[in-house]
């Protein structure tokens, strides 16, 4: 078992003699068709650490096009006051020459006080000190989930981060676990969460926007990719068994059982692929209830935000969601749609239940904050400096 802070903690805004200290992010993931959870903590961490002006921060992604308003992944933005550097590699021929060719190095982007945050697991070759996230294991531990590119792409990015990374940070202490069973190194490894921060949409704001999106007043939320291992099939299975609709917001994967489930509610299933981060909010505040009962997690930033803006929670037992939410939200068996429609019907029904799950989550939701993760990867940027 690690302790929640990294293993040789410095202090926050430290320097290398008189020189400031430069944090180089691989930003990619930004560019993904629908930016998740590794994008999204990755912007956030780097917006709290601009906020203190301790480190020079310089972002680093594939050549790209001129980004599309458009897009949704111009939703994720580098920090005031830090700079974009573009590769001149597109992202397939990046990553392939990263991972099995070892070049080109990316030292030109870097100086004598860089520390490279590999903030995706994918580690580029460097001569600098460098730090990598590792957001879930869930390729080894449960390869089934994994498509047929994951199960050759992912073992491979893991071995090259083994071989190059000198300080591995993760968001659970069960991500931790599984990192110390494949043979990392304790003084290797620490354990930062991510933070959440308060909702960005007010009541008034809220009820315009689901006015004219049309929603039920009453409606259970999913938040994420339907992939096999999100659980969307059982989710749907059991939402049939409950009397509420179902809003599910994310992005349609090649998992045709999870499609059928959902067809199945009819009219009680609302699919909304992307949708703006002032939206979700909006989402996360009006919902019954978060229904997250996923297989395998790393961490699981939806069960946060759903508990900051005051919204129940229900997830699964045994997997890192059940970490994060530390004791503040109902817990069920992901394997068994039933337990999780009792679970379901309790937060609707019994406001006894509910009452207790709103304080505990908003209680839970205010000791995890970005700042707390900035500081934790000061501390990790400067043990390895």
């Amino acid at each position: 078992m690690l302790d929640p802070a990294c293993a040789k903690p410095l202090l926050f805004g430290a320097t290398i003699g008189a020189v400031q200290s430069q944090v180089l992010a691989i930003v990619e993931q930004f560019w993904h068709r629908m930016p998740g959870g590794t994008a999204a903590a990755t912007e956030r961490t780097l917006s709290a650490l601009a906020e203190h002006g301790d480190f020079d921060i310089v972002g680093l992604a594939a050549r790209h096009s001129p980004p599309d308003p458009d897009e949704p992944s111009t939703w994720m933005r580098m920090p005031s006051g830090s700079r974009l550097e573009y590769h001149w590699l597109p992202r397939p021929g990046l990553y392939e020459s990263w991972l099995r060719l070892g070049r080109p190095s990316i030292d030109r982007y870097t100086t004598e006080s860089t520390v490279v945050w590999a903030s995706s697991l994918i580690v580029p070759p460097t001569s600098a000190p460098t730090v990598a996230t590792v957001h879930d294991l869930d390729f080894l531990v449960n390869p089934e989930f994994s498509t047929k590119r994951g199960k050759s792409f992912f073992p491979l990015v893991w071995r090259t981060a083994v071989e190059r990374a000198d300080l591995f940070v993760c968001p659970t202490q069960l991500v931790a676990d599984d990192c110390l069973q494949r043979g990392v190194a304790a003084d290797r490894l620490c354990v930062v969460p991510w933070g959440v921060e308060p909702p960005i949409c007010g009541p008034d704001e809220a009820t315009r926007i689901m006015s004219e999106m049309g929603l039920p007043e009453r409606f259970v939320l999913w938040v994420g990719p339907l992939a096999p291992r999100k659980n969307p099939k059982g989710a749907a299975l059991a939402m049939g068994r409950v009397d509420a609709d179902i809003v599910v917001v994310g992005p349609s994967t090649d998992y045709p059982e999870a499609d059928a489930a959902f067809a199945s509610l009819g009219g009680r299933v609302h699919r909304l692929e992307y949708v703006e981060p002032m939206v979700l909010s909006a989402l996360f505040q009006t919902a019954a209830a978060l229904l997250y009962p996923s297989f395998a997690e790393g961490f699981g930033l939806p069960v946060l935000e759903a508990m900051i803006h005051g919204t129940p929670v229900v997830t699964s037992v045994g997997t890192a969601t059940e970490e994060v939410a530390g004791g503040a939200a109902l817990l069920v068996d992901p394997a068994n749609p039933d337990e999780i429609a009792e679970a379901m019907s309790a937060v609707l029904s019994d406001e006894t239940v509910r009452k207790r799950l709103v304080e505990d989550g908003l209680t839970r939701a205010g000791q995890l904050t970005w700042e707390a993760t900035a500081k934790g990867y000061a501390e990790a940027f400067q043990s390895v400096l």
